[in-house]
């Protein structure tokens, strides 16, 4: 279904109450008229406080803000949001705004993690099963879970650029015995081409004792209708990720997280962790390369008191790439020095130039000898074509 054909129908509301009980602070509803219809109501909204639920015949000023429905919705129109998969998956229509892009006037990898952040947490609202936490269900709510990432892999084909409008498809399915598994695609909405596609691996912790848990009966009762076996990524054998040290080609040490960098949860957003393993690799690198694959294996949480060191060691291709560069009369390859001429002449570089670099990741907490790891990667890079 195009969001085109989707119907539009504007509600007007007007709260009326009796001025002889006024009270500024607790607003009755006793009187609601919506498209010219009169309701009655005995509910009442303090809005004095920042209550998120419904206590004692009050509504949370915060729950009314954010209009967290309580039943399944089926179309968003302010999100331009519809559910999809027989209604169990999420479609959401975006155009891709200025400050998602970069210098090259193509989005940039930060903002599609953004996107799929947002889509994933717009299918939980649209789903009726969202309270107040970040994404948390009623049943994680009650048991103190939230949820946590802990891994991730997005495939980009294709950028897209500013002023695009693109369609992302979110779903969910089981993982495992207590985990669960999230995919997206990212398509045209004007050609139907798939851009990119990620998934990912979630398990839920115990938000007092930072600790891994269970998943519990009521919120397997709650998730589980939503699981469907489709996948974006089909991953027959996961590509493991080996730890580096301090021998590392290149490395960015005492990298401080910001207030701004924490989430919901009070510890450092992904995207901050891909922001942090890019700033390694070398500027000639990212100017003249496109990030095609990023994998992410997540180990352990960063608040905002650690102290980071970022890790980044090339595959060989990388490093001859890098030694082919040092000089521009002789280069260093394996050992044996050749002439810039020769190599050209034989369209030796011009064969490592459309090759594709892969480069492995560590981010760190500086100063802890066991359990420092913060997350492990794993990128792959292309030839830029220069024309988005």
């Amino acid at each position: 279904m195009a969001f085109s054909t989707l119907p539009y129908f504007p509600i007007t509301i007007r709260f009326s109450w009796n001025r002889a009980s006024y009270n500024p602070n607790k607003k009755s509803l006793n009187n609601i008229t919506i498209n010219g219809t009169s309701t009655k109501s005995t509910t009442k909204l303090d809005m004095a406080s920042a209550l998120t639920s419904v206590e004692n015949g009050y509504i949370g000023e915060q729950q009314v803000r954010q209009n967290i429905p309580t039943t399944k919705q089926f179309v968003d129109h302010y999100r331009q949001g519809m559910i999809i998969e027989g209604g169990v998956g999420y479609r959401q229509r975006v155009v891709i705004r200025s400050y998602e892009v970069g210098p090259d006037k193509t989005v940039t990898l930060e903002s599609i993690l953004n996107l799929l952040q947002e889509t994933a947490l717009n299918h939980v609202w649209m789903s009726g099963l969202l309270s107040d936490g970040f994404g948390a269900t009623h049943g994680m709510m009650k048991n103190d879970l939230i949820w946590v990432v802990s891994r991730m892999q997005v495939q980009v084909d294709h950028y897209p650029i500013w002023g695009e409008v693109l369609e992302i498809d979110t779903w969910v399915g089981a993982s495992g015995k207590n985990g669960m598994r999230r995919d997206w695609l990212i398509r045209s909405e004007a050609t139907g081409h798939i851009f990119a596609r990620a998934t990912s691996t979630w398990v839920m912790m115990n938000r007092k004792t930072r600790r891994l848990s269970k998943m519990p009966e009521e919120v397997r009762a709650e998730i589980s209708p939503w699981f469907i076996k489709k996948q974006a990524i089909t991953e027959d054998v996961l590509e493991k990720i080996v730890k580096l040290d301090n021998k590392a080609k290149y490395m960015n040490k005492d990298l401080k997280p910001k207030r701004s960098d924490l989430d919901m949860n009070q510890h450092v957003n992904n995207v901050k962790y891909v922001r942090w393993m890019l700033e390694t690799i070398p500027d000639q690198i990212l100017e003249a390369h496109q990030l095609t694959s990023i994998i992410l294996e997540y180990r352990r949480e960063c608040g905002s008191s650690d102290i980071v060191q970022s890790l980044c060691q090339p595959d060989e291709a990388g490093i001859l790439k890098d030694g082919l560069k040092q000089d521009k009369e002789t280069s260093l390859v394996n050992g044996f020095s050749l002439a810039a001429e020769i190599l050209e002449g034989n369209g030796f570089l011009a064969s490592f130039g459309n090759q594709k670099l892969r480069y492995t990741h560590l981010l760190k907490i500086d100063g802890e000898s066991q359990n420092d790891e913060i997350v492990r990667g794993r990128t792959t890079w292309k030839k830029k074509s220069f024309s988005p």
